[in-house]
């Protein structure tokens, strides 16, 4: 019982939760100028293990009629009845109130951003049906983690105006280029499932661009690499951070050689491979405030 529970929460794919991690923790960086202390590292990271768990629980539920007709989901845990609705929906809640006990942990203004994640990571699995780009909205879900560090850090009156003017403009850019970052690596894992998808009558991105879906995923690495750039050239982070986003291009560059010829294998494969891409603008940022120090 305990591995169809690891199962449901893809304990065996960290991927998942370090592509959610390392927007946060460059957002916390940013944030703090620099190490965030261990309270705040501690709450986010974890936060970010069992939000990812309690959205894949839910995203489970909601897809399981889907997912049967899916060569790479039919033997989910939901999917294939080895856990019922009512389990799955359990033990989603109880992730993800274990999350939301990190969070009182914190400030009165992290805990009401808290509740605007909560909201996006309980449409996006149902955005599906009905939005020609849903990983658009995944981008949203992936990236609140950023408002988040900074509501995290800088806290404020639990005000209206105390909730907005504790997450500044830098967080809400921040969002936006890695909404691209988010589009780039989504769209890839939406090609490896896309003959399936089209038989159902899923809307993914894949299928929305289609044959411009490789130009359109190095595109939007370009636009989350140079947003992010530009949106920190006045940091003073040096040549770590450039060094980064070069290294971050690279790893693009890379990626294309993975998913130009469309194979499942080879795209599934730079899916996986984009942490990587996540950890190296994280360290460039890392890095770029300690030598400030």
């Amino acid at each position: 019982m305990i591995k169809l529970y690891l199962d449901l929460i893809r304990w065996n794919r960290p991927a998942g939760w370090l592509l959610l991690l390392w927007p946060s923790l460059s957002a916390l960086w940013l944030a703090a100028g620099g190490f965030p202390g261990w309270h705040l590292l501690c709450v986010f990271v974890l936060g970010t293990v069992l939000m990812r768990s309690a959205g894949c629980c839910i995203n489970d539920v909601a897809d399981r009629e889907f997912d049967k007709h899916v060569k790479r989901t039919a033997n989910r845990p939901v999917t294939s009845g080895a856990l019922s609705v009512r389990q799955a929906l359990t033990a989603g809640a109880v992730l993800a109130l274990c999350a939301f006990g990190l969070v009182l942990t914190t400030n009165a203004v992290t805990v009401v951003w808290s509740f605007v994640a909560l909201a996006v990571t309980l449409i996006y699995p149902y955005a599906k049906r009905f939005v020609a780009m849903p990983q658009a909205v995944l981008g949203v879900a992936f990236s609140f983690g950023i408002p988040m560090a900074f509501a995290a850090v800088n806290g404020g009156p639990l005000t209206v105006s105390g909730v907005w003017h504790a997450v500044p403009p830098l967080a809400w850019g921040l969002l936006l280029v890695n909404m691209f970052w988010v589009l780039a690596y989504d769209t890839e894992y939406a090609m490896v499932d896309r003959d399936d998808d089209l038989r159902i009558g899923m809307k993914t991105s894949a299928i929305t661009l289609g044959r411009y879906d490789v130009a359109a995923v190095m595109a939007f690495y370009v636009v989350y690499l140079l947003g992010t750039l530009l949106l920190l050239r006045d940091k003073g982070l040096g040549w770590p951070h450039w060094f980064a986003i070069e290294l971050g291009g690279v790893q693009a560059s890379w990626h294309f050689g993975m998913i130009y010829k469309r194979e499942r294998e080879g795209c599934f494969r730079a899916f996986r491979m984009n942490h990587w891409l996540g950890a190296t603008v994280f360290a460039g940022i890392a890095w770029g405030l300690h030598l400030q120090a």
